[in-house]
């Protein structure tokens, strides 16, 4: 699957192993950035790939910032994101299966790098219902 993915400088790290997990798994990687810890934007991230997934330039996207809801709500704002921040496989799952959602929002400062692939597997694996 062609994923986009971005964050801000707090979910930099988390995204870094998120690209090197995706790639690995066979998806092709659209890294929209950062590309560093210097301090960012938050809203300039969910734009980045909210509007490359509503131009069809990924299938879904997946965004990092340290807790999540910041990036979550910036994204929601953008006319075609359906953005859900999902810190378990269930939740990943169920956002895709019954409410068509088309971003993954991850809190880096939240949860490690295990439950993060975890919430990634289970969101590509699912299918709006």
């Amino acid at each position: 699957m062609k994923l986009v993915i971005g964050s801000d400088h707090a979910g930099y790290l988390l995204k870094e192993d998120v690209r090197a997990y995706l790639t690995a798994e066979g998806h092709e990687v659209v890294d929209l950035g950062v590309h560093s810890t210097v301090p960012s934007d938050y809203p300039d991230a969910a734009l980045a790939v909210g509007e490359a997934v509503v131009a069809g330039v990924g299938e879904r996207g997946i965004l990092i910032c340290g807790s999540g809801v910041r990036v979550c709500v910036a994204a929601n704002k953008i006319p075609g994101i359906r953005a859900c921040m999902c810190h378990d496989h269930y939740s990943a799952h169920q956002g895709v299966e019954h409410d068509q959602m088309n971003v993954l929002v991850l809190g880096a400062r939240v949860i490690g790098v295990e439950t993060a692939h975890d919430a990634i597997e289970s969101f590509l694996g699912a299918h709006f219902i």
